[in-house]
């Protein structure tokens, strides 16, 4: 039961949002998702839910971090990847999708984890994304342009193929996110490093 609370906080929150971009992506996804069973499966990077405090109206993310232990969290790299302090600090967990806790062959959806002073170096996929954050203050750049700070509740539109990276500073980065229109696990492609 708790799961299906969190996937309707989900939807609502971005129902709430009156967002063109956020709507014309959704258009059509049906709700009604079929619940999977996943053991629940925890990461170090979910230790940073616990650093951030909840403002008012921020029922989303409050619930994710009352919830979180009990979810399924995932990550796609490996130490040899970008190092072992990437990976502590780094995470995900998909809701709705093709592996998460809900059952979509459609869109995945779910959360992003970044802990502080994080590097998630430039990449691309196939599925076209939106990412809103819940935290303020991380850093975001789409197509090799300069970084830009981004606050929460804004959104992040990365186009099918498009280059895009993320950095943290010295706060934690929890965000929202959407994919459609490509395969729904498929792994990034990093081509060499992001310039400023």
């Amino acid at each position: 039961m708790e799961k299906r609370t969190l996937l309707t906080a989900f939807r609502d929150y971005l129902d709430s949002m009156n967002s063109a971009d956020v709507a014309d992506f959704l258009d059509g996804f049906d709700w009604d998702l079929q619940l999977r069973q996943l053991d629940p499966e925890t990461i170090p990077v979910v230790r940073q839910l616990q650093s951030i405090t909840a403002g008012p109206g921020d029922s989303l993310l409050e619930m994710l971090s009352q919830q979180a232990h009990g979810l399924h969290w995932g990550r796609t790299y490996g130490s040899a990847d970008f190092g072992e302090h990437f990976l502590r600090n780094y995470g995900w967990m998909e809701l709705f999708g093709s592996r998460g806790h809900f059952a979509s062959g459609d869109m995945a959806g779910g959360f992003l984890l970044l802990g502080p002073d994080i590097d998630y170096p430039d990449h691309h996929h196939i599925a076209e994304e939106i990412y809103v954050p819940l935290t303020d203050g991380s850093l975001w750049s789409r197509d090799r342009s300069a970084f830009a700070i981004r606050m929460a509740g804004e959104v992040i539109h990365h186009p099918s193929g498009i280059n895009h990276a993320m950095k943290t500073t010295d706060r934690p980065l929890v965000a929202l996110y959407l994919w459609r229109g490509g395969p729904l696990a498929e792994k990034p492609k990093f081509e060499g490093t992001h310039h400023e």
